[in-house]
């Protein structure tokens, strides 16, 4: 241990002990040092007061009894533990009055509790990536800030909603957007009309067991044979069942528990009937058999 006064208050630190050690040493009767090995801790004392002047903070992880979470915070080494509580309590939670600090190491070691409220926190032994936990003496339970079904909700109802005019409804409202525009509404019913009719027309003229060619936009042209023409209850209007040649398809016939018609996993497909066009389109022949 190697202790150099200097000018202006200053007290220069060195110690050079054995890995894994710490020893204490007191300035003035007073003012109590944590050193680990091989560091060196410059501090200045004036009117009583000590400043931390050699890696004046520090960066560590913090955990707590009441949240399942570690973050990590900087905080500066001349602060007393009484101000770092204060400064924990917006980030745990908990009241600085109920809280007890301990100190890990970085390899999560426990090394000591932080009781003394007074002292720096600079004269524990902290380093960058030690942990600090925090535990809770209120009461507070794991998990009470992040359950939000404990957390009272404010409701408005719709009949309520609707009356106020600073609100994205009220909003589209004056401006006729959305469903409001109903002008604009009814013109896209009478579109979604018609073209149900087109599909439902599309619908009447393809045959069970007819051979059929798939084209839907955005995949590749397929064969297969209708296995079901009509409506369904996975979603509404008229679908038709194709198996087709090749495992290109997402069933067996079998949608949301309920069966259409039955194939092979992976053949089956339900399709609009805009898509498929009837007609001669024999099953390729890709001369497996051959040799």
């Amino acid at each position: 241990m190697f202790v150099q006064r200097k000018s202006d208050g200053f007290i220069r630190l060195n110690c050079d002990i054995e890995n894994s050690q710490s020893v204490l040493y007191t300035i003035e009767e007073k003012y109590t040092f944590f050193l680990t090995s091989s560091c060196i801790q410059t501090v200045r004392i004036m009117d009583g007061q000590v400043t931390v002047i050699t890696n004046p903070t520090v960066n560590v992880r913090l955990t707590s009894t009441i949240s399942s979470f570690e973050v990590q915070r900087r905080f500066n080494r001349g602060i007393s533990i009484a101000e770092l509580k204060g400064k924990l309590e917006m980030v745990v939670g908990a009241p600085a009055s109920s809280m007890d600090l301990e100190l890990f190491s970085v390899s999560d070691k426990f090394l000591q509790k932080m009781d003394d409220s007074e002292a720096l926190l600079g004269s524990y032994p902290v380093d960058d990536d030690c942990r600090i936990h925090v535990v809770d003496r209120s009461g507070g339970q794991m998990g009470e800030f992040t359950d939000v079904s404990k957390v009272q909700k404010f409701e408005l109802s719709d009949e309520a909603y609707d009356k106020k005019t600073d609100t994205a409804r009220s909003f589209m409202r004056k401006q006729r957007i959305g469903h409001f525009n109903e002008e604009e509404m009814a013109k896209k019913k009478a579109e979604h009309a018609a073209h149900e009719e087109e599909q439902k027309a599309a619908a009447d003229v393809i045959s069970v067991g007819s051979r059929c060619k798939v084209q839907v936009p955005g995949q590749p042209t397929k064969l297969g044979t209708v296995m079901y023409v009509g409506t369904t209850d996975f979603k509404p209007g008229y679908w038709v069942g194709v198996k087709y040649d090749e495992p290109l398809g997402k069933n067996n016939g079998t949608v949301e528990g309920k069966q259409y018609f039955e194939c092979e996993n992976k053949y089956g497909a339900f399709v609009k009937p805009l898509s498929v066009t009837v007609g001669d389109f024999p099953e390729e022949d890709y001369g497996l058999d051959e040799m």
